[in-house]
């Protein structure tokens, strides 16, 4: 139930991520739900590092605002960073 969860809560982070972050961006429904729960494992990591809860409260507990919160925040660094990677390719 929690691999269902993380799907939805992917979707939804991966959506505000890409509404917050200004250009063009490809992908489609399935790219979005990848980018959310990427992004929720990075944010995970990143506040992990701050001193909050880390990877592990995160991941097991998709259904709260502070897990969406984490997720959105990682997601928006994690497509910052990707874009930065591969934006020479096109």
């Amino acid at each position: 139930m929690v691999i269902i969860g993380w799907i939805i809560v992917g979707l939804i982070a991966g959506a505000l991520a890409r509404l917050i972050l200004p250009g063009k961006q490809a992908g489609g429904w399935i790219s979005t739900i990848l980018l959310g729960v990427i992004g929720a494992f990075v944010g995970g990591l990143l506040f992990g590092i701050f001193g909050g809860k880390g990877v592990g409260a995160v991941l097991s507990d998709p259904w709260s605002w502070g897990s969406l919160f984490i997720a959105v925040i990682g997601a928006i660094v994690f497509s910052f960073v990707w874009g930065l990677i591969t934006k020479d390719r096109a």
